[in-house]
């Protein structure tokens, strides 16, 4: 869940690089619930390796946030395929290259 919100917005962890310097880094964006975010993603049921999400989802690739360690995450809710991931990655990617 997003630690900088008390909203409780679930977050895709794309990656956990260990870095020399912090250690161990989730990187993350954030998943809603809105749809009138023009550039966000919209999940589908195929998307999930697990069960999808109660509501339909969004991931919003230009809202990153990075986590200190695995303990700041609450629970596990379920996965993305691994063609979905590379989705948000590329497109995470195309805003921070722009």
């Amino acid at each position: 869940m997003d630690p900088l919100s008390d909203k409780g917005r679930p977050m895709l962890v794309l990656g956990a690089p260990r870095l020399p310097s912090h250690g161990l880094q989730l990187v993350t964006v954030l998943i809603s619930t809105k749809s009138y975010h023009d550039e966000s993603l919209t999940l589908r049921d195929d998307d999930y390796e697990g069960d999808p999400l109660g509501r339909r989802s969004h991931v919003l690739p230009w809202s990153l946030a990075t986590l200190n360690s695995a303990t700041e995450v609450e629970f596990r809710m379920t996965s993305l395929t691994d063609e979905r991931i590379e989705d948000v990655a590329t497109r995470t990617i195309g805003y921070i290259s722009v």
